[in-house]
């Protein structure tokens, strides 16, 4: 059993130290939540199912009668809340010793850090598995796939041509997030609304969207992305996407990559009657997932 004592932090026992540094650091806006749309949860799992909608109306002759067609129930995702949590005990010597700040404030700004940066992992997770086949979606494919199966066909949320990212390549897929069909192969109209990349990739995402003129040319041509204010929500930079050349477009289709908050951060603190030991724990509950995979499209990079 983990328990902070006197010999875990001996300097903190004898008066000297100028400060005490590596407990927390300066916190940015959790990612997290400018990438993902938050729905609240009140059971254990929650299911997200597609409705297929109807065709196109066909042409009705004067004496025809009119033509009927079927509402179906598509695919379920089914997104299933875990509870995250993390605890420290401290002993009463540590805490009767200690010669400077409360070693329980210090624990518990520590546990709030690491709280925050796994959901930052839990979620980046389902970019980052994005495009592997072992992490499926209620429609039996990965997020990120060429080969969506629906009614009318197959459809992609993926460049047929992997490309690093690049204004040609950018432009490539919003055109093609422009041209996104329903299950039943009526446009959606759908909008890509931000860029998400890893670091790697900041400066030349900045210097694409950001260009009065072609980035990266002599031409006189505009930046015809800037011009035509795609893109409203500019770029978000993800420190947790662990490739490099991956990157994505976060689109306005509802029910997309979902933030499932079952319930918030929970700070409590309790003493152990036998040890007389000191306990706190950090808990909260959610799931990361997507409905309609039509909410985000990418490219895994060349």
């Amino acid at each position: 059993m983990a328990v902070t004592t006197t010999g875990s932090h001996p300097k903190a026992l004898w008066p000297g130290v100028k400060k005490f540094f590596g407990k927390t650091y300066d916190e940015k806006p959790m990612v997290c939540d400018m990438v993902f749309d938050e729905y609240t949860s009140n059971k254990a799992y929650e299911e997200y199912v597609e409705e297929t909608g109807y065709g196109l109306a066909p042409q009705k002759a004067e004496t025809d009668s009119v033509s009927y067609d079927t509402d179906a129930q598509g695919y379920t995702s089914r997104l299933q809340n875990v509870t995250y949590g993390l605890g420290a005990k401290i002993s009463k010597e540590a805490i009767s010793d200690n010669q400077y700040e409360s070693v329980a404030m210090r624990k518990s700004g520590k546990l709030a850090r690491s709280m925050r940066q796994t959901k930052e992992n839990v979620f980046a997770n389902i970019l980052n598995r994005g495009f592997n086949s072992s992490y499926l979606g209620g429609d039996g494919k990965e997020l990120l796939a060429t080969d969506h199966p629906t009614l009318s066909g197959s459809q992609s949320n993926e460049l047929a041509i992997a490309a690093d990212l690049s204004e040609a390549a950018l432009e490539d897929m919003l055109t093609q997030i422009r041209q996104a069909k329903d299950s039943r192969g009526l446009r959606m109209q759908l909008q890509g609304m931000k860029l998400i990349a890893a670091p790697e990739n900041e400066f030349e995402a900045t210097r694409i969207l950001s260009s009065t003129n072609q980035s990266g040319t002599a031409n006189n041509d505009i930046n015809a992305m800037k011009e035509l204010g795609m893109l409203p929500g500019g770029v978000v930079i993800w420190d947790y996407l662990t490739d490099p050349d991956a990157w994505f477009i976060k689109t306005d289709c509802p029910e997309g990559l979902i933030r499932q908050q079952r319930w918030k951060l929970e700070m409590t603190q309790d003493n152990d009657f036998d040890t007389t030991n000191a306990c706190m724990k950090a808990t909260e509950r959610y799931a990361a997932g997507w409905g309609d995979w039509r909410g985000v499209f990418g490219s895994p990079g060349a």
